[in-house]
């Protein structure tokens, strides 16, 4: 870690025991993310008159290159936060999850959904059983009546809405897969 761990302590005294439960889970974090900038973890006691059943709360607040990951676990979630190693095990399990999102997202590992290309039917020729695709950034794509799926060639007309599946044929740009867009359907 670029900073040093901080822990704080809230409605209770320190502890050192605590204390070293603290470190010994940020330090696995450190292990499987060289490039934590900071961590600073609360420990809170919640309803300190009762005379049993206090809770504990623990934020952990992680500062990683261009973002803060934040996980806590609260007693109103969980009475097993009677026990404070069992609240500080749950938010550092939080925070780890969210870290290993994290690093999937840096790395490129989340898959970015591509939406089709899409266009309007801008010209048909019947007679040869061909036509073209405008998209909108105004290229025109050949398709031909076979690469028209579940619709007739026949029934098409100009300025129907498609997406289709672009590759480069012989002699340009053609779509050899064409789906007419339904009036409900949304194109992203």
């Amino acid at each position: 870690m670029k900073l040093p761990l901080q822990v704080v302590f809230r409605n209770m005294g320190s502890s050192d025991v605590i204390e070293a439960a603290v470190r010994e889970r940020a330090a696995k974090l450190e292990r499987f993310y060289d490039y934590i900038m900071s961590c600073r973890v609360v420990v809170e006691l919640h309803h300190r008159h009762h005379h049993q059943g206090n809770l504990y709360h623990v934020r952990v607040d992680l500062k990683v290159p261009g973002e803060e990951i934040v996980a806590s676990r609260a007693p109103a979630e969980h009475h097993a936060h009677e026990d404070v190693y069992v609240a500080i095990r749950d938010a550092f399990d939080a925070v780890l999850r969210r870290l290993e999102d994290y690093v999937r997202r840096r790395r490129g590992a989340v898959k970015a959904h591509e939406t089709a290309p899409h266009g309007r039917v801008a010209e048909l020729n019947a007679t040869e059983g061909y036509g073209r695709i405008e998209t909108p950034d105004g290229r025109l794509v050949y398709f031909h009546r076979n690469s028209l799926v579940d619709e007739d060639f026949d029934s098409l007309g100009i300025g129907a809405e498609v997406r289709f599946v672009e590759e480069m044929g012989e002699l340009g740009p053609q779509a050899s897969t064409v789906h007419v867009i339904g009036k409900h359907h949304v194109v992203g």
